[in-house]
């Protein structure tokens, strides 16, 4: 089989069910694991990566009123590639080519590939995407690792069962500041946090500073989707000059690699928040993190 990723997290999707062989194509923004790099690109942004946040959420949102998707697909490629299946979503346009956009030219491709879309919500909808594309290709392994993601969901679930819980603030955007949404509140509340302003399994929305700061979380934790750690630490500047109370601790994590992306990772996510949650834990479950530039607590 053929297969062709339009999404971060089905890439990695495929390659933990050994289907890393049969991936003949990803996106620009398929960088994990490592041998995903040497795949070929088949999508570009029009998002320009040295612009502020706030000109990055104005030119993102003006594209997506204009054209419907941020992403460009390069149509050539997807013919001489040849796909079987094709693996998108539906569930963000910020995040990917647009499904009806894909579907319309795959029905151009001589091979007449499959277009799935992958479109969870929920931590337990992500778990059933991975049996989807196990399914769709045959991996009968994916039975059981979806089994051993559960059980160390358990297990994280089972460590904080006992710790205070502490008010958390998760924003996925600074300027203009986004509260969570979809799986990421669950997460949250698995880690054995208390949401202060969140929309859990729905999109992520925009929200006011007022809103911010009434929400008076112990924590706020910063993940922007899309940026690394380095590039967050002039947002959090932008977010703790529009406080006016002081949180007990702010962390920014790599929301490129956490949180945003609906796949296998997302228990490491939940390791990263039960030890931003608990300083019990913190060593145990931040320790690699942190060594990989990948977590801060600004303060």
């Amino acid at each position: 089989m053929r297969i062709i990723s339009l999404l971060p997290s089905a890439t990695e999707i495929c390659f933990a069910l050994g289907l890393g062989d049969e991936l003949v194509g990803v996106t620009h923004e398929c960088d994990y694991p490592s041998a995903a790099l040497g795949k070929p690109k088949i999508t570009r942004s029009k998002a320009k990566e040295h612009l502020s946040s706030a000109d990055i959420d104005s030119l993102v949102r003006s594209q997506l009123d204009e054209t419907g998707s941020i992403y460009e697909l390069d149509l050539g490629a997807l013919e001489y590639l040849k796909p079987d299946l094709i693996l998108t979503q539906r569930l963000c346009t910020v995040c990917a080519v647009t499904y009806d956009y894909v579907a319309e030219q795959a029905l151009k491709i001589s091979t007449k590939p499959k277009v799935i879309n992958l479109e969870p919500r929920t931590l337990d909808e992500v778990f059933d995407s991975i049996m989807e594309v196990g399914r769709l290709t045959g991996k009968e392994n994916a039975t059981g690792y979806v089994w051993t993601l559960r059980k160390r969901v358990d297990e994280i679930s089972n460590e904080v069962s006992q710790l205070t819980k502490r008010t958390v603030l998760f924003l996925e955007w600074a300027d203009p500041p986004f509260a969570s949404g979809h799986w990421i509140p669950e997460l949250i509340e698995i880690a054995g946090g208390i949401n202060t302003k969140s929309f859990k399994h729905s999109p992520s929305r925009q929200i006011s500073w007022q809103d911010v700061n009434d929400a008076k979380a112990e924590i706020i934790v910063l993940a922007e989707c899309g940026f690394g750690v380095k590039r967050q630490l002039q947002d959090a500047e932008i977010l703790v000059s529009n406080l006016n109370y002081t949180p007990k601790e702010i962390w920014i994590v790599d929301g490129s690699q956490y949180f945003s992306r609906p796949g296998p990772r997302l228990v490491e996510s939940l390791e990263i928040l039960a030890g931003i949650l608990h300083s019990e834990i913190r060593d145990k479950m931040l320790h690699e993190y942190i060594a990989r530039s990948e977590v801060q607590q600004l303060k």
